[in-house]
């Protein structure tokens, strides 16, 4: 049976020919395409093409949105493609989810939905390494996101500085990895002392976990932004989502096929 995506691809083919034929108007090929590319819903419209132009598709934020949102978003999501996400979901749109669609997950750590079953390239390696047990949901929400996107993802997890001896009990396996995502609070120095040891990449994310001082996040990202190691990228403040997705990029950077 031919994929979602296959089939679309058919149809907008379609147009293209009775356009060329002179059957439709360039307007008329437009607003087709764009009927076909958009997934209207009550206030949203899915970006149901957005594989075809990044490799995965669109993910759906559910904090801010109903649980009646998020639901259509994803249900109408799944209909077109393999593995799709949602990111940021609350336990009770998690159990809407899962009640509705038979293979969905929901991940209540690192509050992730996954539908679908994503096909896992090994050598696509990524590591995750979490400071702390505090900073296991944004670790987590790099971790899934990464594996729905394919990426083959190890964790290492509480190797904070305050005990190096646990960082660098890792450090041959630690080599391996195409890329790593290293999540700290606090003073945020772990991502500067695994990227002054190893030669992968290296995605920083800042938490806002730590005492009054940290700032809700903000020291950690400042120390981060500010490292002297080099091959140090860094997202946002508990921003797990975004790390693991440019990790499973930089992973899967040579494979060229479509990442969902």
């Amino acid at each position: 049976m031919q994929s979602s995506d296959k089939i679309l691809d058919s149809k907008v083919m379609d147009i293209i020919v009775q356009l060329k034929g002179g059957s439709l108007s360039a307007i008329e090929a437009q607003k087709k395409i764009m009927q076909l590319t958009a997934s209207p819903l009550p206030q949203l419209t899915l970006d149901v093409q957005r594989v075809a132009r990044k490799g995965f598709p669109e993910v759906v934020f559910c904090q801010g949105k109903t649980t009646e949102e998020s639901l259509a978003a994803l249900a109408a999501l799944a209909r077109h493609h393999r593995v799709v996400l949602g990111t940021r979901a609350s336990r009770e749109v998690g159990e809407r989810v899962t009640s509705e669609i038979s293979n969905a997950m929901y991940f209540e750590r690192s509050r992730i939905i996954l539908i679908g079953e994503p096909i896992i390239k090994k050598d696509a390696s990524v590591g995750i390494l979490s400071a702390g047990t505090a900073d296991e949901p944004a670790a987590e929400e790099a971790a899934l996101t990464a594996t729905a996107m394919g990426a083959c993802v190890t964790r290492y997890r509480d190797i904070g500085i305050a005990g190096l001896h646990r960082l660098l009990s890792h450090y041959d396996d630690l080599q391996k990895h195409r890329v790593l995502v290293v999540v700290a609070g606090m003073e945020g120095a772990l991502p500067s002392v695994v990227a002054g040891l190893v030669a992968p990449p290296v995605i920083a994310v800042p938490t806002s976990v730590g005492y009054g001082s940290s700032f809700e996040g903000l020291s950690a990202l400042l120390a981060m932004m500010n490292s002297c190691a080099p091959g140090i990228s860094v997202v946002n403040i508990d921003n797990g989502f975004g790390a693991g997705y440019q990790a499973a990029l930089i992973a899967r950077a040579n494979h060229g096929e479509s990442l969902s």
